[in-house]
């Protein structure tokens, strides 16, 4: 299964979930007058604005190469994802703090929280299912590493996206489900703004670890271990190679740029010394199907 069509897909669970919930507990926070409700509210349209620009990002990398960026357009993708962690650090976090302080000066308390109660307890459900088809695809990628092994090393920052954003939501709905309870048993709106306010918190810390995770991406990571290893080892076994001096990769996007320095066999003339360096190119590219630039250099020494 293509990398492309893993984010695709989660990115679909997560906005279909999102969309519904969204007015959902609009509708509810209207009616029920709580703060983390709204904040929950504004969370998840805020999520779904976040679904949308993944999507521009990802259909971005198809364009073509040009004068201008020679090397394609696949960097937009982390520049996307790097705005949606801003988004939600600001639309999320912030507001979902100072909507929580701003409650607290009110002291008002809650209106038909029984309602507020089956919202959030439906839109739980409708969160999990989306966190559990983010965790299929992941998967079908991840091979036997860890999940957290998988979230360091992933070059796929639109896919770590969609699976923080969920985790952020499920927890989220949590807190607000647990302030909403404790706000109608103990008739204390403090609970509820608290509630609020431990949303904000949580989403500021998840934009923060997304933020800096894509910065990496975005200023320029090479690919994760696994394929360059791979890539290694093949040059390393090439009759055409006496021994690889240097390799390095760049990630930009859902495509991999390689540049080799290598000894190179002896041959007969520059003719056959053309023809063994492409030979290698062509290798690299049939079995690595996501690099699209290589970049080869014979010498000596490194």
């Amino acid at each position: 299964m293509s990398h492309s069509n893993a984010s695709i897909k989660s990115i679909l669970f997560a906005l279909s979930a999102n969309l519904g919930i969204a007015i959902t507990k609009t509708v509810a926070a209207v009616i029920t007058g709580s703060g983390a409700m709204l904040a929950e509210s504004i969370h998840s349209f805020a999520d779904c604005g976040n679904q949308g620009l993944l999507f521009l990002g990802l259909n971005a990398t198809k364009k073509k190469p040009n004068l201008e960026h020679p090397l394609g357009y696949g960097k937009e993708i982390f520049f996307w994802s790097f705005i949606v962690a801003l988004t939600l650090f600001s639309m999320g976090g912030l507001f979902s703090i100072y909507e929580g302080i701003h409650k607290i000066s009110l002291h008002e308390g809650l209106k038909n929280p029984i309602v507020a109660i089956v919202v959030l307890s439906v839109s739980m459900i409708l969160e999990a299912a989306s966190l559990s088809g983010c965790l299929t695809q992941v998967n079908k990628l991840k091979h036997n590493v860890t999940l957290w092994k998988w979230i360091k090393n992933s070059r796929q920052s639109e896919l770590i996206v969609v699976l923080g954003e969920d985790i952020a939501a499920l927890l989220g709905l949590s807190f607000a489900l647990i302030s909403v309870i404790l706000s109608s048993v103990t008739g204390n709106p403090v609970f509820d703004a608290i509630g609020s306010i431990g949303i904000g918190v949580l989403l500021v810390i998840i934009s923060f670890f997304i933020a800096v995770k894509v910065k990496s991406l975005l200023i320029g990571q090479s690919a994760d271990n696994e394929t360059c290893t791979e890539i290694k080892m093949l040059l390393e076994a090439r009759p055409e190679i006496d021994k690889v001096l240097n390799l390095i990769t760049i990630q930009l996007g859902p495509q991999i740029m390689v540049a080799v320095k290598a000894k190179m066999s002896k041959v007969d003339s520059v003719d056959q010394l053309i023809n063994n360096i492409n030979n290698c190119e062509s290798e690299i590219k049939r079995e690595n199907p996501a690099v699209q630039w290589v970049f080869f250099e014979p010498d000596l020494k490194e």
